[in-house]
């Protein structure tokens, strides 16, 4: 019995001599929890202090229909901001892959496609046309056939990590027959 005893003795002693220690220690790491963990986290913004998120809206969003393989979302980017904006990814469940993509001139003056590099910047309190030809939205390998009437939903990622989300209207449309650049993986794919 009195090893039993003791051992309880030395425990509680024990705890005695570092309760103090161990006190202070709670109360600082709650304190750092109050500064930090329980503050409401806001979404990164710019210099003016507004996610990029809240700065951008779409207009005349809509999406090319195709049986399969790839297509492209097109639309007006709207920044009401005073800082330009950049747009660094998206991602949409129509298409397991997807490039913000630019059309230009190669060296034999074929307008080809290519994944645009930084992303699309909006200028502050402007516009950028996203339009069969120009800059677009690519979606290739698509989850389904995207048939006239459909709706797809896009998640866009801005360069200060806040997020925003747009629905647009799949239609029919058979331009916007572009290739890629030469050594790009999808080289001789059109949308």
């Amino acid at each position: 019995m009195n090893t039993t005893t003791t051992t309880l003795t030395a425990r509680t002693t024990r705890t005695a001599r570092t309760a103090p220690v161990a006190g202070i220690f709670a109360v600082a790491a709650l304190s750092l929890f109050a500064l930090t963990g329980c503050a409401p986290q806001s979404a990164p913004v710019d210099d003016a202090g507004v996610p990029a998120a809240d700065a951008v809206t779409i207009d005349d969003a809509w999406v090319k229909s195709a049986d399969e393989g790839m297509s492209a979302a097109f639309g007006t980017l709207v920044n009401t901001g005073d800082d330009d904006v950049t747009v660094v990814a998206v991602t949409s469940a129509a298409s397991s892959m997807l490039e913000l993509h630019e059309t230009v001139e190669n060296e034999s003056g074929e307008m080809v496609m290519r994944e645009i590099e930084g992303g699309f910047v909006i200028p502050a309190g402007g516009e950028l046309a996203l339009e069969p030809g120009a800059d677009h939205i690519m979606l290739m390998d698509l989850a389904a056939p995207l048939q006239a009437g459909d709706e797809v939903t896009f998640t866009l990622t801005f360069s200060d990590e806040s997020t925003s989300d747009f629905t647009a209207p799949v239609k029919d449309y058979s331009g916007a027959n572009e290739n890629y650049e030469s050594g790009d993986d999808h080289e001789g794919m059109d949308h």
